[in-house]
Order: structure tokens, then C-alpha cells, then sequence
């Protein structure tokens, strides 16, 4: 039997346990007893299209991890909003997953102009943004954007690389730039100018922008050869990095010829630009190649392919943004293990700067994950390769940049 007094205690533990649901409601949007959600933006039209397959590959790991039970118990609803890579349109998706579709956090939200219109908004909220799909150095400033991390190694660190190699192997060098006019492209002459300090006036001959509204940079490579440049780097999306490609082999121009680590996947770049045009060309790796047959037999790229043939089955496996998708949303479920069933905001911010050394099959070996509070950079080494007309090929030890 029931007594008055027992059902009266009754009432008020599930009065308080009501009241502590309430208030770990609000201290965790997004996130019920059964379910994460995560927000994301992602070009799956416009100049950057080309990347769209990012999202949808981080679709297709996230509906794996479901089947699998998902995480501490809780299925995870990957909201993914098209930007069309326009700014604008980025400030009114992130306003609409935050305010109306209350993300717990956003995931992996791609491109540097994008998440530059949105870092003041995520952080005055306090909503982490975790993993943009950007490599800018400005993420790397922990007092100005304590809620954003990217992941991949910053693209000022990468042109600091290409530069120590030029340096390095190329007698009396005369270099041109060419760079998408935003964050993303000027971090390329910031990292050259690093490593060529006072010899830079001496040794850049020309130094162009173009803007992802242009057709074409068939005229800046052509003004950039005019000027009688021996080494060319080159920091653009997919879209322009095939058109130089293809420009240069045209002009019958033979320089050193640096590319953007972002826009040298065979299947997005090299393909369509032509694998004979792309002969000779330089680069920087951080990921295994799916295109290189060294890792044929390599257990990591082994499970990557069994989850591209079972869960994102139409996805291009000569396309190098698959496996960039899949290692950074295996980095997303490390951080949301880490939490141990505690999917607040700031436990997610706090476990994500607190990887060490974790291993991410796809990275290249001796690469592993790091962050701290003060360190938001998670990989900061690479290595170069070279297209031989048929796979990239990795030459070199590990290099890392300068710390910014």
C-alpha cells in the first residue's frame, strides 16, 4: 500500500527531477535523453560546389554511428544547410540552426569566408564551431575565437612550407602568387612573406588576387609568366586550382609550381584539369591518398573503403574530400566519447581541447591529433608530394611550420 507521506515524497522528487530536466534542458540545447543535434553549413551549390561531397559523406558516417547505437546512448541529427560558399546566406543558416533549430554545437561548417561571417556570432553565444572546414590561421587565435577550432594545418604554416622548399632547391627563384582574395587565399602571400622576410621585394615578382565571382584566372597566370616567374603558388578552391593547372600546361610554362593542399584531390582537380597538365606539380599531404597505391593494403584506408562502398556508395573514391570528411568526423565522435554522456556546450568546447595524441587511421603515420585551451591548432604537420602524372607521391620527412 501507498501511504500519504510516501507518495507525498514521490511527488517531490519528480517535482525536483522535473526541475533539474528543465534545467539541464537549457544548459544543453540540441540535446534530449536520446538525441544530439549538430549543425552544419556546406556549398553543395555555388563557386565551391565541388566540396559538397564533404557533407554528404559526414551524412553518411553520422547515419553509420547511428545504426551502430550512437553515442552514450543518444542518436545524433546531422543538420546540414546548403550556403551556396556565400557569406550572406551562412549568417542566415547558422542564425536558423542556433535560434530555431537549437544545434547543441556546429560541426565542420566549410569555407573561410563563411565561418569568418559567423565566428563573432558563434562565440558571443558561446556555441562551439568545432572543426570548420578551414584552414585559416586566424583560427589559431584562442583570446579572439575561443569557441572555434579548425582542424586541418593552417594555410599560412603550409606556404611557409612551399617556400622553405623553393628556397631549398630552386637557384635565383623569381615566385608568383596567385590567391583567392579572402581570408583563406591571402594567408598564402602572409606564409610566404614569413619565410622570405626582407628578401621578399627581391624574390616576388607578382602578387594577384581573383575573386570566386571571376570566370576564369587564365589572365593572372599569363600576367603572373609575363613577369618572368620561375616558381608559381597557387592558393585556390577546386573550381580555379583546375583552371591554372590547366593554363600553365597551355602557356607551355614549365615553373616550380605549388598548390594548395585544399584543392589537390585527383578526383575534384587533377582530373578535371588533365593528369598529363598536372605533371611536376607540388604540393603538401597531412591525409593517405586514396589514388596512391601504397595504401592499398593499409587497415585504415581498408575501413574507409568499406564504409564509402556500404554508406556513401555513389561517393568518388579518388576524391581525397571523402577521406578528409571521414577523418575529421571520426575527430567529432572522439570529442563527443571524451564527454561521457555530458553534451553541454562547454563540456564539448572543453573535451575538444583536450585531444592528446589521438590517432585518426586515415592521417598520415606519425600524425596524430593535439589541442589544449591554448593550442587550437589540432594538426600541425605535413609532408610534400609530387604528381608523376599518375598518383601523388610522397618524398621528405614530416615538416611543421612556424607557430601561428
Amino acid at each position: 500500500m501507498i501511504t500519504r507521506r510516501t507518495a507525498l515524497a514521490a511527488g517531490l522528487a519528480s517535482a525536483v527531477a522535473g526541475r533539474l530536466t528543465s534545467a539541464r534542458a537549457a544548459n544543453m540545447p540540441g540535446v534530449t535523453a536520446t538525441e544530439i543535434k549538430i549543425g552544419n553549413t556546406m556549398p553543395y551549390s555555388g563557386p565551391a560546389s565541388s566540396y559538397g561531397v564533404i557533407g554528404r559523406t559526414e551524412s553518411a558516417y553520422f547515419k553509420m554511428i547511428n545504426e551502430q547505437g550512437g553515442v552514450d546512448g543518444h542518436k545524433i541529427d546531422f543538420i546540414s544547410i546548403d550556403d551556396g560558399y556565400s557569406p550572406p546566406k551562412t549568417v542566415e543558416d547558422i542564425r536558423q540552426l542556433v535560434e530555431e533549430d537549437h544545434v547543441d554545437f556546429c560541426f565542420q561548417t566549410l569555407g573561410t569566408p563563411t565561418n569568418s561571417a559567423i565566428a563573432t556570432y558563434m562565440n558571443h553565444q558561446k556555441v562551439p564551431q568545432l572543426f570548420v572546414g578551414s584552414g585559416a590561421s586566424k583560427w589559431s587565435d584562442v583570446k579572439k575565437y575561443p569557441w572555434t577550432m579548425g582542424w586541418q594545418p593552417n594555410y599560412r604554416t603550409e606556404a611557409q612550407i612551399y617556400m622553405k622548399y623553393m628556397l631549398a632547391n630552386l637557384k635565383e627563384p623569381k615566385l608568383g602568387i596567385l590567391y583567392q582574395n579572402d581570408d583563406f587565399g591571402k594567408d598564402y602571400p602572409l606564409g610566404a612573406r614569413d619565410a622570405l622576410g626582407k628578401d621578399w621585394d627581391k624574390i616576388v615578382v607578382k602578387n594577384l588576387s581573383y575573386e570566386t565571382t571571376d570566370a576564369t584566372i587564365d589572365s593572372q597566370i599569363a600576367e603572373i609568366q609575363g613577369a618572368g616567374a620561375n616558381a608559381l603558388l597557387v592558393g585556390a578552391i577546386p573550381k580555379f586550382a583546375a583552371q591554372s593547372i590547366r593554363k600553365v600546361y597551355d602557356l607551355n610554362w614549365k615553373p616550380m609550381f605549388f598548390m594548395t593542399n585544399v584543392s589537390n584531390s585527383v578526383g575534384t582537380v587533377i582530373k578535371p584539369a588533365g593528369e598529363e597538365k598536372a605533371v611536376g606539380l607540388l604540393s603538401s599531404q597531412y591525409l593517405k591518398d586514396p589514388t596512391d597505391p601504397s595504401w592499398d593494403n593499409d587497415a585504415g584506408i581498408k575501413t574507409w573503403r568499406a564504409f564509402m562502398a556500404k554508406y556513401n556508395p555513389s561517393g568518388d573514391t579518388t576524391d581525397a574530400a571523402t577521406v578528409f570528411a571521414y577523418g575529421i568526423s571520426m575527430t567529432m565522435m572522439q570529442v563527443l566519447k571524451q564527454c561521457k554522456g555530458n553534451f553541454s556546450r562547454a563540456n564539448v568546447m572543453h573535451q575538444a581541447e583536450n585531444m592528446r595524441n589521438v590517432e585518426i587511421p586515415v592521417l598520415l603515420p606519425g600524425i596524430t591529433i593535439s589541442t589544449s585551451p591554448t593550442d587550437h591548432r589540432p594538426i600541425k604537420a605535413m609532408q610534400m608530394e609530387r604528381w608523376d602524372g599518375k598518383t601523388w607521391v610522397r618524398f621528405g620527412n614530416l615538416i611543421e611550420g612556424a607557430n601561428v
